[in-house]
């Protein structure tokens, strides 16, 4: 009889990794950092399968994450961005119905890499972005989100403009994301994504969620505003990258 989990050793050397560095950026330096994780578990497991094993043990960080920081959320910026995110839950599904991701993964990588240009040049928009970019990039979120577990990157198209306080914007970011992967529970239900094999090996990772989640939030206390906002754009460049290797 086989084990109800994967028990290959060499996918727990991509997923352990993958796990803590996303529990790393959910803790402390931004959504963005997470993008890397489903491209290092997909090196052992179809790229499917790696965002299904994934998604329980992001909803276990989220708890803590969450936990950590939801007081110094801006709930006003929270209340454009999630509806639309969920209408992206919503379009996902229904794409992820049909086929792959490889042109949304060149898509976003393209997107991202273009915004760190602009910021790097100093080209980007001075005026803080109004009602219709959070529409756009919290459903494009909400979409790739979905269908690849990147969504920090349109999320953050939309939120470093804003110049929230480095706390706040971490903050803003946990509450969004435990919104959007507790919905994305639904399309991945109805795909029959979460199978027993998925579900059980979610469970042997979990441990790690809050250990990732505390080391980001202990490097928050520590590092500062201008290095996290740093931080965040370089982890948005190199999820941009990574993203385009994967889909070229």
């Amino acid at each position: 009889m086989s084990a109800p989990f994967i028990s290959d050793p060499l996918f727990y050397l991509t997923a352990i990794p993958a796990v803590l560095i996303y529990g790393i950026g959910k803790g402390g330096l931004g959504g963005a950092l997470g993008v890397v994780a489903v491209p290092m578990m997909a090196l052992t497991v179809p790229v499917q399968q790696a965002a299904a094993i994934l998604l329980p043990t992001l909803l276990a960080m989220d708890v803590f994450a969450v936990r950590y920081h939801y007081k110094f959320a801006d709930y006003c910026v929270l209340k454009m961005m999630i509806m639309p995110a969920l209408i992206g839950i919503l379009l996902a599904g229904i794409y992820m119905k049909g086929g792959g991701d490889r042109e949304m993964e060149f898509l976003v990588g393209i997107i991202s890499l273009l915004f760190v240009i602009l910021y790097l040049v100093d080209w980007l928009p001075k005026k803080k972005p109004g009602t219709l970019s959070a529409y756009f990039w919290s459903l494009f979120s909400g979409f790739t989100s979905t269908t690849i577990h990147s969504g920090g990157g349109p999320a953050s198209i939309y939120l470093l403009p804003l110049k929230l306080d480095k706390r706040c914007l971490v903050a803003t970011m946990a509450v969004f994301f435990a919104s959007v992967n507790f919905f994305k529970l639904i399309p991945y239900l109805w795909l029959d994504l979460l199978s027993l094999t998925n579900i059980s090996t979610a469970l042997t990772l979990i441990p790690l969620a809050p250990v990732g989640v505390a080391i980001g939030a202990r490097l928050l206390d520590v590092v500062s505003e201008t290095w996290v906002y740093r931080l965040c754009y370089t982890f948005l460049f190199l999820s941009g990258v990574a993203l385009i290797w994967r889909a070229w």
